[in-house]
């Protein structure tokens, strides 16, 4: 992962909460003291993202960590949305559309503001809990003896908000769905590691009925890299790491999977490079975290690949800036013989909000 988006993050989050700030001071219908305490308040939610971002959680309690985790990072969506809603509210303002009483020292703005708020993000809410059950027909050229189901996920981000109660259910759906592998595409983890062994999320991991596969995201490594290692071996997950294993399915049938290792490590082996070491006769399913470069997969002859790392940006209208980014940011992709699914993931950074996005597995059936 780079630096200089954050930074470029950071700015735009503090220029954003001066405008929301100043905002908020200016529609509230009280005295003073009471704007100083509801915008104070704002502030503080935020600082605890600076400051969660800066000095880390693991050296707190678990339940001050979780709690700091969840208000700092949810309000950063909240006053993402606080932005968008401000910026409506002027551009309406402008056009003689809304009354400029209905933006200072105003009930009825205050009112309408907070039931807006209120209303998108417990929508928000219970949308990211919905977890979509995504069918997916991989068409094999190889010969297979049987149909065969796998489970894909990606961006489980597992951690201080993601929490070992929460797994336990995504485990129940995987085991309902009796696949024969289970595939996971980078960001098991969300940035501690700390998190995950303090709940015993491995022995969760070792409940999946079927074996998993999985390769290394952006947040192993924001994690600590070797730590990442040694969870996933507790986990009894396979981990590949710019390496293959040829899978043995029901019937006689085999596949191979590849594991990338993330872009974030700049010395990671190319695509090129992995298949020349990888047996051909086999139907083969690719697992890169982030969906750069699409086309090297079908250059390099893969049948399948899997993908996340973009959440379709979690929250519209970040889902456009994706779309912006990637060639795919989330979905079904064919290129030539190469089919492609890029997740937005089962899990979520931040704040438990999916507001015109989805949280998703994948069912795929190779045929």
């Amino acid at each position: 992962m780079g630096y200089g988006w954050i930074i470029v993050f950071l700015l735009v989050l503090l220029l954003g909460c001066g405008y929301v700030s100043w905002h908020v001071w200016q529609i509230l219908p009280l005295a003073v003291v009471g704007k100083w305490i509801v915008v104070g308040a704002l502030l503080l939610c935020i600082v605890c993202f600076f400051t969660n971002f800066i000095l880390g959680l693991d050296n707190k309690p678990m339940p001050i960590a979780i709690t700091l985790y969840e208000v700092g990072n949810s309000a950063v969506f909240v006053g993402l949305y606080l932005l968008l809603l401000f910026l409506v509210l002027d551009l309406g303002r402008l056009l003689h559309l809304v009354p400029r009483s209905f933006l200072y020292n105003s009930w009825a703005g205050t009112v309408s503001v907070v039931v807006i708020m209120i209303g998108l993000f417990v929508y928000g809410y219970f949308n990211y809990l919905h977890k979509e059950r995504v069918p997916l027909t991989l068409q094999s050229a190889k010969p297979m003896k049987q149909q065969h189901r796998l489970v894909m996920m990606t961006d489980l981000h597992l951690g201080y908000h993601n929490r070992a109660d929460e797994f336990r259910k995504w485990v129940d759906k995987v085991n309902e769905e009796q696949p024969e592998a289970i595939l996971i595409a980078g960001d098991i983890i969300d940035g501690s590691i700390r998190a995950l062994i303090d709940q015993d999320m491995a022995a969760e991991f070792r409940r999946l009925k079927a074996p998993v596969y999985a390769c290394l995201g952006n947040h192993e490594y924001l994690s600590g890299e070797p730590r990442a290692k040694k969870f996933y071996q507790d986990a009894g997950i396979h981990l590949l790491i710019d390496n293959h294993s040829v899978v043995p399915l029901a019937g006689g049938d085999s596949i191979l999977i590849v594991g990338r290792d993330d872009r974030t490590n700049k010395k990671r082996a190319s695509l090129q490079h992995l298949m020349k070491f990888a047996p051909k006769s086999y139907y083969t399913i690719l697992m890169d975290h982030q969906p750069y470069h699409l086309e090297e997969a079908q250059q390099a002859g893969i049948d399948f690949q899997l993908s996340g790392h973009t959440h379709y940006g979690q929250v519209w209208p970040v889902s456009w800036i994706e779309d912006l980014i990637y060639e795919d940011a989330f979905g079904p992709l064919q290129k030539g013989n190469t089919q492609y699914y890029v997740s937005s993931g089962i899990g979520i950074w931040g704040g438990k909000f999916r507001i015109g996005t989805r949280s998703e597995y994948v069912v795929a059936d190779i045929k």
